[in-house]
Formats: structure tokens, sequence, C-alpha cells
């Protein structure tokens, strides 16, 4: 019989203000990584998951996740629909198992928004926000189940994911691909630089990510206690390296390190930490966030081989940087951290590779299947791209009637009023 425990309990409340936190923060990072047209849709499109995927989650979402076993591990049954017969007073081991529905609400709510950053400019405002609320119960609360429910089949297989490599990132990156294909390429794609127009709110953002990835990761501990002590070191640590390997490879093939490349290899980093950072001691940690910087910093140049428009590179950062998190497990995991399982380096065999490879195959083309058909459905229903005409004049203005800056853009300067007659 579990009883509360009030420090899980408090350091789960701050966790999951944390990780919420991280959607206002990657709408901050996404709107400077896009140009001065397209700003305010950025941000909104992280801004609406909240809302949206906190309905879906509450309805239906949670159950279908976290239930008993629906049907072969495949899915949750309908036990907690609208979160049915669940009470303040009912626990999820040590803590209120409201407290755990709502820190896995926060998951739910960033995946889908990171997912926006491959449609930057050009994906219509009503269109996305009818498929976000049906991705968060078709997708996220599918795989969820699959790997953190006790009864799913890849968590019963042994596929490790502590906070989310194959939950968050491999499932965001897979979803992005398929809008990103159905939606095809910018106009400009190629030609135009499409720099980030605002490199100072870039950092902001990952700031803040990196300051909720730690209730992320540690919060997933469910506990105040060693091992969430250990899971946060290792959050920082792969950060740090993620940045230095990132600006290593800028330093030796282009001559000099970015600021966009500091931040987007803090982000590799916490990308690929997250499904390790249980598994992994502090080495681990470091090889993860290096390897992570490195193979992100090339992988970011897909796009133009391969002729897909991942505007602001989660396939390259999230579902790479995922994959290496997720298959290093099996190369680095240590008893010490598992308390079971081992990887291949501290004596434990190719088995959990495998695992672990068998996990982010399956996850990945069950997120890239399922996310493709929903979208092509609502492109041939209601359009999910914007015409070249409302793409060119700027999804700002014409998708929310607003531009994020007042001068310079569209032509239009800001209307002044006259100065009052002096004396």
């Amino acid at each position: 019989m579990h009883e509360l425990d009030p420090a899980a309990t408090a350091w789960l409340l701050a966790s999951t203000a944390l990780v919420l936190l991280m959607t206002p923060g990657l709408a901050i990072f996404y709107g400077g990584m896009v140009r001065t047209t397209g700003v305010l849709n950025m941000i909104m499109m992280s801004f609406i998951s909240i809302p949206l995927v906190t309905v879906a989650w509450l309805l239906f979402g949670y159950t279908l996740a976290f239930s008993g076993d629906g049907f072969a591990g495949l899915i949750g049954d309908l036990t907690h629909v609208g979160l049915a017969g669940i009470s303040p007073s009912t626990l999820h081991g040590s803590v209120p198992e409201l407290l755990f529905a709502t820190f896995q609400l926060t998951f739910a709510i960033i995946t889908a928004a990171l997912v926006s950053g491959a449609i930057a400019d050009r994906a219509k405002f009503a269109a996305w926000m009818v498929f976000v609320p049906v991705w968060a119960i078709a997708v996220y609360s599918v795989v969820a189940h699959w790997v953190w429910s006790p009864s799913g089949w890849l968590f019963k297989l042994g596929v490790l994911d502590y906070a989310g490599g194959l939950v968050v990132e491999i499932v965001s990156g897979a979803s992005a691909l398929a809008l990103a294909l159905v939606l095809g390429p910018r106009i400009g794609f190629k030609q135009d630089a499409m720099r980030p127009h605002n490199l100072p709110f870039v950092l902001l953002g990952v700031g803040l990510l990196w300051f909720g990835w730690f209730g992320f990761n540690a919060g997933s501990a469910l506990a105040a206690n060693g091992t969430a002590a250990a899971i946060f070191l290792n959050t920082l640590v792969a950060g740090c390296l993620g940045m230095l390997g990132w600006l290593t490879v800028e330093q030796i093939r282009d001559g000099r390190p970015t600021t966009f490349g500091a931040a987007s290899g803090v982000v590799a980093g916490l990308v690929a930490i997250t499904p390790s950072c249980g598994t992994v001691n502090t080495l681990g940690a470091v090889i993860v966030g290096l390897l992570a910087g490195i193979v992100c910093s090339f992988a970011i140049g897909l796009k133009f081989r391969f002729g897909f428009d991942d505007s602001l590179d989660v396939v390259g950062v999230h579902f790479v940087g995922g994959v290496v998190g997720v298959l290093l497990i099996g190369l680095l995991a240590t008893e010490v951290m598992t308390a079971g399982p081992q990887g291949l380096f501290y004596g434990g065999g190719l088995a959990q590779l495998g695992k672990q490879c068998l996990g982010a195959v399956v996850v990945a083309l069950y997120a890239f299947t399922v996310s493709y058909v929903l979208a092509k459905l609502i492109d041939r229903t209601m359009g999910f791209r914007l015409s070249a005409e409302d793409e060119t004049t700027g999804v700002d203005f014409t998708q929310h009637a607003e531009t994020a800056y007042a001068e310079g853009v569209h032509g239009h300067m800001p209307m002044r009023r006259p100065r009052p007659e002096q004396g």
C-alpha cells in the first residue's frame, strides 16, 4: 500500500510547472528562428497547443495512455475518460494521480508544439487547430502507452525510454517530417536564405527550454532522491557537451562558431539525454551530449539533400537526436542507474541495443504514417497550406491580422499622432 510522499509531490509540482514553461520557451525559440513575417504565427502555434492538447488529454488522452490494457498492449482502456474515478486522494505510486496526469499532460503539449517547427510560414492556423487534438490522441497517447504504461507492449519487451526519446523526440520528428512532406516546401526554399530574424530570441528560448528540461528529465523520477539528482546532473552535462560538439564542428567546417550553433547544440544534447538520462552515468551523459551535438550539426543538412523543407530542423535535431539517445542506451546503460539492464559497453551484450533499435523503428513508422494520413485528410477537406498569395504576404498578417514589428513589414508604416502645438 503506497502512502503519499510530500517531498516527491512537491518536486513533481515544481517539475510540472517547469515542463509547462518549456512550451512558451519553445515559442520564443521558434519565433526567433523564422522571418519577420511569421513570428506571431510561430509563437501562436505553440501557445494554442496548450489548450488544445489539454482538452484532448483530459477527455481521452490520459486514459488511453496510462489506464489498464485495452487491447494487446497497444492502447489503454477507457476507465478514466474525463479523468473519471480519479480523486484528489487517488495515488499513482507515492504522488497524487491528478498531479501525475498533469505532469504527463505537459509532455504531450510540448511534443505537439515541436511538430509545428517543420511547417513554419505556410500552414493554415485553423488546420493546425484541427490537427493538434486529433494527433495528440491518435499518435502521442498510443505511443505513450506502448512505452511508458506497464501494460504497453514495448514496455513489457524491455525497451527503455526514461523521459521521452521515443515518446517525445522521435514522435515529434517523424510527425514533423510527415507534415513537411504533405505541405511541401516554402516558396523560395533552397533559393532564399531564410535566416533567423532574431538570434537573441533564439537564445532566450533555449535558456527557458534548458531550465524547463530539468523538470522534464529529473521530474520523471517521480521522487526527490539521488536518482533525480543524478538525472539533473546528466541533463546539465549533456546540454553543455552538445553545445561544445556543435561549435567544434562549426569551427572546423566553417571557421567560426555561431550563436545559432550554440543554441542548436544545447537542444541536440538535451534531446539525446532525454531517453537516456535515467540509464547512463555522468560519463555516459558526456558521450551522449557530445555525439548528439556533432551528429545533429551534420543532420540538419539532410533536408537540402533530400528536398524536404523541415523549416526549423525538427527532423535534424529532434528526430536524429532522439535516435542517438535511444540507441546509445543499448551501449551505455549501467546497472547503477537502471537497477537491471546494462548496455554493451557495461557487459550487457547486444540484447538491449536490439530492443532500442526496434523501439525507434516502430515508433518512427507509426508516428510518420498516422501523421501523414491525418495531415492528408485535413489537406483534402479544408486545406492545410496557405495560398501562394497569403504565404508571400506573410502568415502573421493573413492568418492573424497582426504583425510583430510595426515598421518595415508589408510596406506599412505605423500611424503616428501629430505632436501637440508647442507653447
